[in-house]
């Protein structure tokens, strides 16, 4: 029988730098990495440190393929790579994908720059699974498998970064970071691929009131993602790449006024599952 299901899972949600202690145990402290399982076709979204959790289940399933996609290369992004054990499986085959550098860095370059000397002992080589690097341009749409659809659209971010619209059995569900909004103008190129989604993932790493501080560091508040969800008519938001400054008695503050004013808005858990 084939699968139909379509689900997220949060592996990480944490932005900018992972954290621990018990201020961190509810929401967790690994940065991003977001897993959507289309039927028996599994999409990672992002490398961040939640992606070694992730590769431990993908290993204990024993799945034998899979796609990942990135937002961008920063860091919090990315460091997980080496340390995601499928990699190390020549039974394994991953499909690569990246276009926030699109014309001026591929994916496979992207992949070596951050495993070299002197920054990291090892280079990409050393994966013996059957890798296969896929460079695309914002706005392209990917059709990684028969009947999943991918949208994607250009964020305001330092150095680019890419949003993902993920369409499955007349499902939708949204990954959006890292992302800054200009105050009292909604970004169209969300708004398009948030547009009637049943769930959208938001950067949320400030509050309103912390946004002229932080200006220019390429995020947003999980205010401007309730307001992007209710002109986009979505359904679900999850609060996400929370600031590592964030311990859990805040981010359940945030929680509550966020559902007060948008119904269908929660703070994203690591390890929680979302079933559209």
């Amino acid at each position: 029988m084939v699968k139909r299901d379509f689900t997220v899972k949060f592996w990480g949600a944490r932005g900018s730098i992972p954290v621990s202690g018990p201020g961190f145990s509810r929401y967790g402290g690994d940065s991003s990495c977001v897993a959507m399982r289309c039927g028996e076709h599994l999409l990672l979204f992002d490398a961040g440190s939640g992606l070694k959790r992730a590769g431990l289940q993908i290993e204990e399933e024993g799945l034998k393929r899979l796609d990942m996609f990135f937002s961008h290369c920063h860091w919090d992004h990315i460091f997980g790579i080496p340390f995601f054990m499928p990699l190390y499986r020549s039974s394994m085959k991953v499909r690569i994908w990246s276009g926030h550098l699109a014309g001026v860095m591929t994916t496979h370059e992207m992949i070596a720059g951050i495993m070299k000397a002197p920054y990291f002992p090892i280079a990409p080589e050393i994966f013996i699974a059957d890798i296969d690097y896929r460079d695309f341009r914002p706005g392209d749409v990917l059709k990684p498998h028969d009947g999943i659809v991918i949208h994607t659209g250009s964020l305001n971010h330092p150095n680019g970064a890419v949003g993902y619209r993920v369409e499955f059995q007349g499902k939708c569900a949204c990954y959006i970071t890292d992302t800054e909004h200009v105050p009292g103008k909604l970004d169209q190129n969300v708004l398009k691929l948030i547009d009637h989604a049943d769930l959208v993932i938001y950067d949320a790493a400030f509050c309103e009131k912390e946004m002229p501080r932080y200006r220019g560091f390429g995020h947003s508040s999980w205010e401007e993602g309730v307001r992007l969800c209710r002109a986009a008519n979505a359904k679900k938001l999850a609060i996400f790449h929370h600031s590592p400054l964030r311990e859990d008695d805040e981010l359940d503050k945030i929680g509550e006024d966020a559902k007060a004013e948008f119904p269908g808005a929660f703070v994203a858990r690591q390890g929680q599952v979302v079933e559209l």
